[in-house]
C-alpha cells in the first residue's frame, strides 16, 4: 500500500470520526483475508477502513502515518510476525486496540493467549474464505465496536461503597477467605498485571471465570502461572480449594463451589444463566457468597456486558467486598461499569492499584 493508498483510504476521515466512525487497520499476509476483511468494514455503516499492511513491519511503519482506533492483527505472518511485533504495534498505536485474528488450533491458542496477556484486547476466529458468512461479519463488526467505540457517557452515578454502607450482615466487610476474579474482553492482560502484583502472603484460593473458548484454557492456565508465580489449574468437579492456588473455570461450564463434609469443593455447573455467558461470573460469586457466608473478595476486570452484577450483589449483601477495574485502563468498561453503577464497588482502580489494595487492605484474611 503506497502513501497515495493511505491518503485515499483516509479521505473524509476527519468528518467520519466526528460522526462517530471507528477507524480500522488490517494487518494480514493473506490477500484474500485482507480483501474480505476490508469489504466487511466498508459495508458497515459505522466503520471506516483506514490502512492495510501485509506484514508486521509494514504495520509498524504505517502507524506513524495514519490514526486508527482498532487493528485487526494476524499473528502468523512472514518476517517479524504479529506476536513479536505486538509490543511495538501497541506502543505506536496511540491508544488503538488490537483484535487478534486467530485459529483455534493448539498452536493458534498458544500465540493468541500470549498476545492477549501482552495487551491485545480481543480475539476472533480466522475462518476459511468460504466461512466469511454474514454471521461472521456481524460478529466481527460487533467486536470492533465493543473495543473501538469511545466510552458512553452516562448520567448514572458510579458511586464507591463505604465500609459503613448498609449491608444485610453487620455493616462492615468480612475478611476474605477466598478471592474471585471475573473478566471478559480485554481482561487477560489486566489479570496478568494484577496477579503479578500480589505478594506471596496473599494466600487465599483464587477462583477465575474468564470468557474464553474451552480449547484456550490450558494455555491460559500456563500464562497465569507465569504471570502470578502460583500454581494454576482448570477446575474439575470435586477439587478442593487450596491455599494460594488458582482455579480456572473451564470454557464449557460455570465454576461454582459447594460444601461437602464441611469443606468447600468445586462443582462445575452447566445451566443457562440470564446473561448467556459460559463460563459466567454470576454463578461463581453467588455460590461463594453462600458457602463462605460473605467472606469473599470479588474483583471484576475489563469485559463487555453485565456478567457479574447479580453475583456481586449476593457477595455484598452477605458482607463481602467487590472491587472493579477503572474506565481508564479497561479496553471495554462494561462489566466493571455495570457493578459501579449499581453501587456495589468498594473501589474503582487500575490493575496495579487493585493488587496493592488486595495486599494492603483489611479485606484480605488468613485462609483457614
Amino acid at each position: 500500500m503506497t502513501g497515495a493508498d493511505i491518503n485515499q483510504a483516509g479521505q473524509g476521515q476527519g468528518d467520519r470520526n466526528r460522526a462517530g466512525m471507528i477507524r480500522v487497520m488490517i494487518v494480514d499476509d493473506s490477500l484474500i483475508a485482507r480483501t474480505v476483511l476490508r469489504k466487511t468494514i466498508e459495508q458497515t455503516t459505522d466503520l471506516v477502513f483506514s490502512a492495510m499492511a501485509n506484514c508486521a513491519e509494514d504495520a509498524i511503519e504505517k502507524l506513524s502515518q495514519v490514526e486508527v482506533d482498532v487493528i485487526l492483527l494476524d499473528l502468523e505472518m512472514p518476517g517479524m510476525g504479529g506476536l513479536a511485533a505486538l509490543p511495538e504495534i501497541l506502543a505506536r498505536a496511540r491508544g488503538a486496540r488490537v483484535i487478534v485474528i486467530s485459529s483455534l488450533t493448539t498452536a493458534g491458542a498458544e500465540t493468541t493467549v500470549a498476545a492477549l496477556s501482552m495487551g491485545a484486547a480481543d480475539t476472533i476466529l480466522k475462518p476459511r474464505p468460504s466461512e466469511f458468512t454474514s454471521d461472521y461479519r456481524s460478529e466481527l463488526a460487533a467486536r470492533i465496536r465493543a473495543i473501538g467505540s469511545p466510552p458512553i457517557e452516562t448520567n448514572r452515578t458510579c458511586s464507591v461503597r463505604s465500609d459503613t454502607t448498609h449491608r444485610k450482615s453487620d455493616g462492615r466487610p468480612k475478611p476474605a477467605r477466598v478471592i474471585a476474579i471475573g473478566a471478559s474482553t480485554g481482561g487477560i492482560h489486566s489479570m496478568c498485571q494484577m496477579l503479578g502484583g500480589l505478594s506471596k502472603y496473599v494466600d487465599q484460593p483464587i477462583l477465575i471465570s474468564q470468557h474464553l473458548p474451552d480449547s484456550f484454557m490450558p494455555v491460559f492456565a500456563r500464562q497465569l502461572e507465569i504471570a502470578s508465580s502460583r500454581k494454576a489449574r482448570i477446575a474439575k468437579n470435586g477439587m478442593a480449594l487450596t491455599s494460594g492456588e488458582i482455579l480456572i473455570a473451564p470454557g464449557d461450564g460455570h465454576l461454582t463451589v459447594e460444601m461437602k463434609d464441611g469443606e468447600p469443593v468445586v462443582r462445575i455447573a452447566r445451566h443457562k444463566v440470564p446473561n448467556g455467558c459460559c463460563p459466567s461470573v454470576d454463578p461463581m460469586l453467588e455460590s461463594l457468597a453462600e458457602c463462605f457466608e460473605g467472606a469473599v473478595l470479588g474483583i471484576i476486570l475489563s469485559g463487555m456486558g453485565r456478567d457479574g452484577v447479580l453475583g456481586a450483589r449476593c457477595v455484598v449483601d452477605a458482607g463481602g467486598t467487590i472491587l472493579v477495574q477503572n474506565r481508564e485502563t479497561s479496553p471495554v468498561w462494561g462489566m466493571p461499569r455495570a457493578i459501579a453503577e449499581a453501587g456495589l464497588a468498594s473501589a474503582i482502580l487500575s490493575p496495579e492499584e487493585l493488587a496493592i489494595r488486595v495486599v494492603s487492605s483489611r479485606v484480605t484474611g488468613k485462609w483457614a
